[in-house]
């Protein structure tokens, strides 16, 4: 597992919380202008080591998320995302989307869903 996902209406805020108040670190952050959001990823141990928490900020949100609309994904690494979802839509597995580069990103990603309806985004880790 790498990370668990969800939006936050005022970055700073957050990361004052995870950082100030729960003593995590900010492992990276990335600004996407094109599509206007951050992603803040912080933990408490380097993104290799152990599972960390992504903070989405969308830039035009006009009103907090609530719990409910906040919540985004989970993220599994996989070695190769064309064959992994291959094999998972022959196991019947719903594929929300199809496996290719990332909009504002070269990073190769999928989204499938669980039986419930819930995102897991995969990764290809190489």
């Amino acid at each position: 597992m790498l990370h668990a996902m969800y939006r936050v209406f005022n970055l700073q805020r957050s990361l004052d919380f995870y950082i100030g108040a729960l003593g995590m670190r900010l492992l990276r952050r990335q600004d996407y202008p094109t599509g206007r959001f951050t992603l803040a990823f912080v933990g408490y141990a380097e993104e290799s080591d152990t599972t960390v928490l992504e903070l989405t900020h969308n830039w035009d949100q006009a009103e907090p998320y609530t719990p409910g609309t906040g919540y985004g994904h989970i993220a599994l690494a996989v070695n190769d995302i064309y064959r992994t979802c291959e094999l998972l839509a022959a196991q019947g597995v719903g594929i929300t989307r199809l496996p290719g580069p990332m909009r504002h990103s070269p990073t190769l990603i999928a989204f499938i869903e669980d039986p419930d309806g819930y995102k897991i985004e995969l990764i290809e880790r190489r």
